[in-house]
């Protein structure tokens, strides 16, 4: 497999250079500075491409060319939307750039409580605390039946919560979950921005009577869109499972098991309607045999994120060590070695070790974390190489 880097543009505190001194071949990144909806600009994405290639690296995925909100809950200006999304992968295809990792998670991408779970050996990670989450979403947003998506015990756990939680630490979940691993990802909160609870509450009500099924149907009605200028261009298409992939938020999620990834498959039956292949977010789901959905869907996979994940008995999960854990990563590479050998991978979710805590990463991208992780499978692939 190609080793990729999710890496954030120019202003990124991990330099190309850096990249290209630890054996990184491609990069998986995206034009960020363009607001949510609108054409991605030939000049632009040659720009890019140029300065990635003056490193001896090429710009191997797009992640993301982000999918607008009122595409997913089909608003009225989906089709100028979509018309503008097939301009910009169009000047994509121009350039040569041909796989675009993509989402379509409502309103809200990857959820966390904790992005700096201490472990006894010094390092941290990240951390979903099911109680934490659902005191977010009742106490928090307020939302309307809340409680009903709780057990009686966890409703309990919650309520002992709520009569010691500090402002602080209030303040400091709804950083976490509502801007600081958003706003990187999808704009539709950033860091500043004043009152994040009321924003994310407006976002939510645009879904209201949106269900599985009409969400369903939201995509593959995009998908049937833009499948012309993909065939036109050999673009891949690769839809990144739900994080987690479970029902949060009384918002439905379509890509969280292996009936979601089915569906969404034969609704568009095209090989450049792909499946992003990411280890970490299926396996943050006790129901999903990750080792299994790899060789099921291997034909359709175009891209893959390893990192792994440990559920809990309580329902928590956590970001697992990369040799461990639920994803069963050295299985994973056995299957996609054998079935695809020209696919990109990207290491994802580093532990935060060596000092990387102080220097403004994004949450999940540290350098050293990640740079291990990738020395790791590294050596993974090279000794099933050698053992044939």
């Amino acid at each position: 497999m190609e080793k990729t880097w999710r890496w954030f543009g120019k202003n990124d505190n991990i330099t190309l250079d850096m990249l290209r001194q630890i054996g990184v071949e491609g990069i998986v990144t995206a034009l960020h500075h363009i607001s949510n909806g609108e054409i991605w600009r030939s000049e632009e994405i040659k720009n890019l491409k140029d300065y990635i290639e003056s490193f001896g690296l090429r710009w191997s995925v797009v992640e993301s060319l982000p999918v607008s909100e009122s595409i997913k809950f089909g608003g009225p200006d989906r089709d100028k939307l979509i018309e503008k999304y097939i301009s910009s992968l169009e000047n994509l295809g121009k350039e040569g750039i041909k796989t675009v990792c993509y989402n379509f998670m409502p309103v809200i991408d990857w959820i966390r409580t904790d992005l700096d779970r201490k472990l006894e050996d010094g390092t941290s990670i990240l951390y979903f605390d099911k109680i934490r989450f659902a005191y977010f979403d009742i106490h928090i947003l307020e939302r309307s039946g809340a409680e009903n998506d709780y057990t009686p015990e966890e409703l309990v756990k919650v309520n002992i919560l709520h009569r010691s939680i500090t402002s602080e630490e209030i303040d400091e979940l709804i950083d976490t979950i509502i801007v600081k691993t958003q706003g990187f990802i999808n704009g539709n909160i950033k860091e500043g921005d004043n009152a994040p609870v009321a924003i994310f509450k407006t976002l939510l009500k645009k879904y209201e009577g949106i269900d599985k099924n009409a969400l369903r149907n939201n995509l593959k009605y995009f998908l049937g869109k833009i499948m012309p200028v993909c065939n036109q261009y050999g673009i891949n298409m690769c839809v990144h499972p739900d994080d987690p992939p479970f029902q949060m938020l009384g918002l439905p999620r379509i890509v969280t098991d292996k009936n979601d990834i089915e569906w969404i498959l034969k609704s568009v039956d095209d090989n450049h309607n792909g499946l992003t292949f990411c280890a970490g977010s299926l396996s943050a789901g006790i129901h999903n045999d990750v080792p299994k959905m790899a060789e099921a869907f291997c034909d359709r996979v175009h891209f893959v994120h390893l990192r792994s994940t440990e559920v809990l008995p309580n329902g928590d999960f956590f970001e697992a060590d990369h040799m461990h854990g639920r994803g069963h990563l050295i299985e994973l590479v056995k299957i996609f070695e054998k079935c695809r050998k020209d696919l990109p991978m990207r290491v994802d979710h580093g532990k935060l070790m060596l000092g990387d805590g102080d220097k403004g990463y994004n949450p999940g991208y540290s350098f050293h974390g990640r740079m291990y992780a990738l020395a790791q499978l590294d050596g993974v692939m090279n000794a099933l190489k050698a053992l044939g």
